[in-house]
């Protein structure tokens, strides 16, 4: 490992300006702290900045995905196609759904879902399928999307990681029926907690905005601005509460005022990763497909200091620990880059299902780690990170 002084460098960390601290004062101030104007603002603003028609915010990317399932009219018997490298999630609100997941294999030199396997997993009862943008890089949206209209399938684009990701110039979110996005920590806009849902479908973003408030026809905010505030709304549809603050939204909009130069700093964090380990054998680090832009909500590399298959995955994956443990003990926080689904607990019982049953997921989730990139991440804390990088011997 490196001789440099220790350094604790975290997988990641939130970095706001006084400013977007600042902004939160707005709804205290104000007393409106519920879903209002600052939701409005927000909502506004992604619009802008991903090219949607219409967007609707609420309280995860987790409710952004079941709200647009819900939406749509899936519902039980219905079959969703997920892919089985993706945070649980993903696969959750189609159970929570009365749905059944049927998970498809990905591609290991992108992490995203593998269209051929998918087209393969299609029944008479596939109603949906959920393309993960992982880490900030597009799926393969044309074949996707091609898939979707020859099947007759919804499309939900769970793009958490998705702030800033382009495929062919068109921003991700904005392909399918509708688009999720997570405004987690970790991701590069965060409320703390909290979703936007992108959609071109006017209908269906009304049906949307009905179901995270209830199913009220009307907002409180609406209500309360016209004529008749004392007389309550008519609720045409069983809904939920999945409704963002004013207070969130109001941190959300004012990061968005700097929203192009996050992405550009998160790319040339990338970049400066990309250069230093562009001749270790042994790491593969993100690609960068033509015609797609990368907005790296994390930087997930593959560990391979052998060729890695079905026979050699529990190997490398002992070795990847060793090395996630070395480099913890130097301070430097890494991370699997996410769970094969179909690993876990619930769905490997419920379906009966074996880690080789999808031999990339499985590769990935024993073979993958993520190295720390953030925004605000100091040189010196890169540099630490590149040099213990460096350093490893096996």
């Amino acid at each position: 490992m490196s001789s440099s002084v220790k350094m604790n460098v975290p997988i990641a960390r939130t970095n706001l300006t006084e400013a977007e601290i600042q902004s939160v004062l707005g709804p205290l101030r104000s007393g409106w702290l519920v879903q209002g104007p600052k939701v409005r603002e927000f909502e506004e603003k992604w619009s802008a900045f991903t090219g949607a028609r219409y967007s609707i915010a609420v309280t995860s990317c987790t409710t952004a995905l079941h709200l647009s399932l819900a939406a749509l009219g899936f519902g039980p018997g219905d079959e969703a196609i997920v892919p089985a490298f993706t945070w649980i999630a993903t696969a959750n609100v189609v159970e929570h759904l009365g749905g059944k997941v049927v998970f498809c294999d990905i591609d290991l030199n992108t992490f995203n879902l593998d269209v051929n396997n998918a087209a393969r997993k299609i029944t008479p009862r596939t109603k949906a399928i959920l393309p993960v943008h992982l880490f900030g890089l597009s799926a393969d949206m044309g074949p996707v999307m091609e898939l979707a209209r020859k099947h007759n399938l919804w499309v939900v684009e769970d793009a958490a990681c998705g702030f800033g990701s382009t495929y062919q110039g068109q921003h991700v979110g904005t392909f399918g029926d509708t688009g999720c996005f997570s405004f987690h920590p970790r991701k590069a806009i965060t409320t703390g907690e909290g979703g936007m849902i992108t959609t071109q479908s006017e209908a269906l973003a009304e049906k949307l905005r009905r179901l995270r408030d209830h199913g009220a026809a009307m907002t409180d905010l609406q209500r309360h601005m016209g004529a008749r505030p004392y007389l309550l709304a008519d609720h045409p549809d069983a809904g939920y509460n999945q409704r963002m603050t004013d207070l969130q939204a109001a941190l959300g909009a004012a990061q968005m005022d700097r929203a192009q130069a996050i992405i550009d700093e998160r790319r040339r964090l990338a970049a400066v990763y990309d250069q230093a380990f562009a001749k270790l054998p042994w790491l593969k680090t993100p690609v960068h497909p033509e015609g797609y832009g990368h907005g790296f909500q994390s930087y997930p590399c593959l560990f391979q200091p052998e060729p890695i298959d079905t026979q050699s995955v529990k190997r490398v994956n002992a070795k990847r620990n060793e090395w996630m443990d070395r480099l913890q003990r130097a301070g430097i926080s890494t991370r699997p880059a996410t769970h094969a689904v179909h690993m876990l607990t619930f769905y490997r019982e419920k379906y009966d299902l074996q880690p080789a049953d999808f031999p990339m997921a499985f590769a990935a989730n024993d073979c993958s780690i993520s190295l720390p990139l953030f925004h605000g991440m100091t040189e010196a804390e890169q540099q630490y990170v590149i040099e213990n990088v460096l350093g490893y011997s096996g």
